[in-house]
């Protein structure tokens, strides 16, 4: 730093003589270089020294020279090295501020549940011998484990359906490693959500984001319970990638459970994760961590979450009812269009799902259905014939009170016709 400014020191002098400077006096000179010997003392003090105001006509080149380097010196931190409070704040980003809002609201699940297994006698298909031999029945006690996350100050906790099924015993730990027993308040298998109640007031929890606002490609975080790690510490693993992917439907599964519109990401997800949450950069739930796709049993970066905006939904509607009521009928009978059928009704094309019968006062009756009627399209889906009206009902996460939104040809005409589906009679 020395030699640099002895450097602009030298440019300001020869300025100086220039302008005249080399008539100065040997006092005005020495003058000069006093202010020099007082910018050094300037730079390491940081205060601009009164001198540098007051100094003589002579000198006044050289001292606003000094001033202006002082000034731009000020400014240039490069060379300095850094402080180690500047170092923590540069490693300090969203996501670790947003892992630090919500791991607290984590918790690990442990559940012990009873299986029954049935052993048949190498006998027990004989005519005769069978009946000395029936099947045994053993019952036994198997552990699990899963995530979840707190979703109220009160002590409610969401996590998989999967994760809990059948048992009789959940204990819920949280990151300061207490433990709670667990009950649980109501669950729905279709959509594989449950809702926990553990007895606590004030608990961290994680505030519900808008999923229909997620951006494909923002940042993911995946936090939970992986191979039940958090029993170790009681803290949350957490792995991070991006949104891939939104709107992803699935066929309902051998097992009888209906993913659909679920948020893809490659953020890692492995076994003990199920239940935990998936948040963006702002600490927000934007998902639950459901399922994934793998050849290895871990991750490849193929996990998909149920979205928080349907969570919300069941939330609400497992703390009201401890239920969703599937429960529904419509009210129809259908079969496929024939080209006989086609021809009577004057259909312009060979598709849809022709209605054959109607019940009475059903909800297909009171929205104006009618034999004869086809059915062209649900909800905007085609139907081509008469298994892809099958494949909707299947298919979809419907519950009763829900409104089906049909286009029919009727009456030689389409016609868009409103069904709100009820409750079935018993």
């Amino acid at each position: 730093m020395r030699v640099f400014s002895n450097y602009i020191l030298g440019i300001l002098v020869g300025i100086g003589i220039v302008l005249g400077l080399d008539r100065l006096v040997p006092g005005k000179l020495n003058q000069v270089l006093h202010h020099n010997a007082i910018y050094q003392d300037t730079l390491k003090s940081g205060k601009i020294n009164s001198d540098f105001i007051q100094g003589s006509s002579g000198s006044e080149v050289v001292s606003a020279g000094i001033k202006a380097q002082f000034a731009q010196n000020s400014t240039l931190s490069d060379n300095e090295p850094p402080k180690p409070n500047d170092i923590e704040f540069s490693r300090r980003n969203a996501i670790t501020r947003a892992v630090e809002m919500v791991s607290p609201a984590v918790v690990g699940i442990n559940v012990i549940s009873v299986r029954e297994y049935r052993a048949r006698h190498p006998f027990a298909d004989d005519p005769f011998f069978g009946q000395f031999f029936p099947d045994q029945i053993y019952r036994q006690k198997v552990e699990n484990l899963g995530s979840g996350f707190i979703i109220s100050p009160d002590g409610y906790v969401l996590t998989n359906e999967h994760v809990v099924h059948g048992a009789s015993q959940i204990i819920v730990t949280l990151t300061s490693g207490e433990k709670f027993d667990a009950k649980i308040v109501g669950f729905d298998y279709d959509s594989d959500v449950a809702l926990l109640k553990i007895e606590g007031k004030g608990l961290p929890y994680i505030r519900f984001g808008n999923s229909d606002d997620d951006i494909i490609g923002e940042w993911a975080i995946a936090l939970g319970n992986p191979f039940g790690l958090f029993s170790i510490h009681s803290q949350p693993s957490v792995s991070v990638g991006v949104i891939s992917a939104v709107d992803r439907d699935f066929s309902r599964n051998s097992d009888g459970r209906l993913y659909q519109d679920m948020v893809q990401t490659d953020a890692a997800i492995n076994r003990g994760n199920s239940g935990g949450p998936l948040v963006n950069a702002a600490g927000e739930l934007i998902g639950m961590a459901t399922m994934i796709f793998t050849e290895s049993g871990g991750s490849i970066g193929l996990g998909f979450a149920i979205p928080s905006n349907k969570l919300k939904r069941i939330y609400e509607d497992l703390k009201g009812r401890g239920e969703i009521d599937r429960d529904f009928w419509v009210g129809i009978q259908f079969q496929d269009v024939t080209r006989v059928i086609a021809l009577s009704l004057r259909l312009p094309e060979l598709k849809g799902a022709v209605i054959t019968d109607v019940e009475p006062n059903s909800p297909a009756d009171k929205a104006g259905l009618e034999p004869a009627d086809v059915i062209l399209e649900v909800n905007g889906t085609p139907v081509e014939e008469a298994v892809d009206l099958r494949t909707f009902f299947r298919n979809n996460d419907l519950r009763v009170g829900d409104t089906l939104k049909m286009t029919v040809f009727k009456n030689g005409k389409k016609e868009t016709v409103k069904v709100r589906l009820e409750k079935r009679k018993k």
